[in-house]
């Protein structure tokens, strides 16, 4: 095993061990491409949420947000196009039956298969004799499509049919004509929604980076199409300050321009970002320009006008979409991955999560320096009652010697640690503050505390 598939196991290990990520449906074995997230796992992924909405929605006056609903009209998904052409190489194995994507298959034999069509897989597959994983020979490759079909209501004829979503973008297309009724913006604006996803992958992999069950944030911004490039600049820009925002190594972050055979028929331009995650550089961002595709299709599917009327031009069009597209679960993973960090402290090796204060589910620890001294307790708790009133995300713990609470805190990313010691009690002296990158202390008096702890965390 490689390096950094070796961090990649330890990683998972120390993210179900400290209560980040665990394995959906464990106790009954599990269910593939599906992830449980723990108390620190929705403190880190709240942080991420907040810092997105704050971005794209709060600090703007051109977007509006949208909740909308999992379970839609089928003659959305019609409209789409997702019905006909949401699906997946599959090939399946003679001997075994298993399923298996196809592209994985043919880029596990180092064969690029950007481009390539379904006809194209199933020549080279027959052509290179590619087996299954499990070394059997494999059938023709054909189309599978990934969307969950379910039945709405009593009856289960082709009427009752739905889908649970598979992307969260659809949802706000067919409530453009809502927001123009209700607020009457003028282009630009944007609608922007955080929200569930369902894919029925054939093959879910590579912990949250591919799984049937997964969270986006998303917008759609509206644009007059004389001036979508400026828009599309503009967001490209946004993107990746957001990485920024969150942490992300930038020299891990890569831009790629979507080649013309490459990109969704409805984009006529596609900037993909991509990650350096342990098991290779991967999609994790995706910055389109859909024309006006989705309203388009939504007006005739519907019957709806779904037009736009510029009181200054006196022109009525339909309106261009410029799509950025954020994945929740491959953010996460991308900060996680960044962050895991083996280094030496103090002649001991250590593990610990080199996460940026503004997404760390704690950001400051209040310990007493021993767990058996009353006054030392005493005393830690008023620290750790008044950090809690303007820091929120603090953790009290006494819970085995100093250090290995200092050891906890940092497989976990607790930026600092502040220690109550007999100093602080007998000689006014102040508490201790430990960096957890550098492992160093510093002394700081009470009454600076506060002030201290909000510089350092950047608030």
């Amino acid at each position: 095993m490689s390096k950094a598939l070796e961090t990649m196991e330890l990683l998972i290990s120390l993210a179900k061990r400290r209560g980040f990520i665990y394995q959906g449906s464990e106790i009954y074995g599990g269910l593939a491409g599906t992830w449980d997230y723990g108390p620190l796992g929705v403190a880190l992924k709240n942080n991420v949420r907040k810092i997105w909405w704050k971005r794209f929605v709060d600090d703007r006056d051109d977007m509006y947000g949208i909740d909308a609903a999992l379970i839609m009209n089928q003659r959305i998904w019609e409209a789409s196009g997702h019905v006909a052409s949401f699906a997946d190489p599959l090939v399946e194995d003679l001997k075994t039956k298993k399923r298996f994507r196809a592209d994985h298959l043919l880029e596990e034999a180092g064969i690029e298969t950007k481009g390539l069509t379904i006809a194209k897989m199933d020549v080279l597959i027959k052509e290179k004799k590619i087996k299954s994983p499990d070394g059997n020979s494999v059938g023709d490759v054909r189309q599978f499509n990934m969307m969950f079909k379910t039945h709405v209501g009593a009856n289960e004829d082709a009427g009752a049919v739905s889908y649970l979503r598979p992307e969260t973008a659809q949802g706000m297309f067919v409530n453009f004509k809502n927001i123009m009724d209700s607020f009457h913006p003028k282009l630009p604006f944007g609608m922007a929604q955080i929200g569930k996803a369902f894919r029925n992958e054939i093959a879910p992999r590579d912990f949250l980076f591919r799984t049937r069950e997964f969270e986006q944030m998303e917008i759609e911004y509206m644009v007059d199409p004389k001036k979508w490039t400026e828009t599309f600049d503009h967001f490209r820009e946004q993107m990746i300050a957001f990485t920024k925002d969150v942490g992300l190594t930038q020299s891990k972050v890569h831009e790629l321009e979507v080649a013309d055979e490459d990109r969704a028929f409805y984009s006529k331009r596609t900037i993909d970002f991509e990650f350096d995650f342990p098991f290779g550089k991967k999609e994790l961002y995706g910055l389109a320009y859909r024309t006006d595709y989705d309203l388009k299709q939504h007006s005739e599917f519907s019957k709806v006008d779904l037009s736009y009327y510029d009181e200054e031009t006196k022109e009525r069009f339909i309106p261009h979409c410029i799509e950025p597209s954020f994945g929740m679960d491959r953010t996460i993973l991308a900060i996680l991955t960044d962050a895991y960090t083996e280094d030496e402290l103090g002649g001991e090796k250590r593990t610990y999560l080199r996460l940026a204060p503004s997404v760390a589910p704690y950001k400051v620890a209040v310990f007493p320096l021993l767990k058996n001294k009353p006054q030392l307790i005493e005393k830690a708790r008023d620290i750790f009652k008044i950090i809690k009133k303007v820091i929120p995300e603090v953790i009290f713990d006494d819970n085995g010697n100093i250090g290995k609470r200092y050891r906890r805190q940092d497989e976990i990313g607790t930026p600092f640690c502040v220690t109550v010691d007999f100093d602080t009690i007998e000689k006014g002296a102040g508490v201790t503050v430990r960096n957890r990158d550098s492992g160093t202390q510093e002394r700081v008096e009470e009454k600076d505390l506060i002030e201290f702890l909000k510089k350092s965390i950047g608030q």
